[in-house]
């Protein structure tokens, strides 16, 4: 009985703990920025994630352009918003908590 004495049991399921944290801005980061693209690039051990602006008029235009027939442009210019750098670990948590809050959102368009 004292061999087991003070080992963790490793059968156990982690548990997990709510912890309220509050984030102090730094000059303007408190400031939202409008984003309406993201992309995704992966690099070892980080997740970079680009938020970038495309003017609406363009992104409405080409729709119209491709059922026309007409030609895309090879590119499309876009305003670089902002870089976000995070760990595995916070692109984990950043999927959980947007996926809750998109089954809230459908769950909340269900018809009653």
């Amino acid at each position: 009985m004292a061999e087991t004495k003070g080992k963790k049991d490793e059968a156990a399921p982690a548990k997990t703990a709510s912890l309220a944290i509050r984030l102090v801005p730094v000059e303007n980061s408190d400031q939202p920025v409008l984003a309406n693209y993201a992309n995704v690039n992966v690099a070892p051990g980080m997740v970079f994630i680009d938020f970038g602006f495309l003017e609406p008029a363009m992104l409405q235009a080409l729709p119209r352009v491709a059922k026309a027939g007409g030609k895309l442009p090879e590119s499309v210019n876009g305003k670089l918003a902002v870089r976000v750098a995070m760990g595995f670990d916070g692109v984990t948590m950043l999927h959980q908590q947007l996926s809750r809050l998109i089954a809230s959102a459908n769950k909340a368009r269900e018809p009653k």
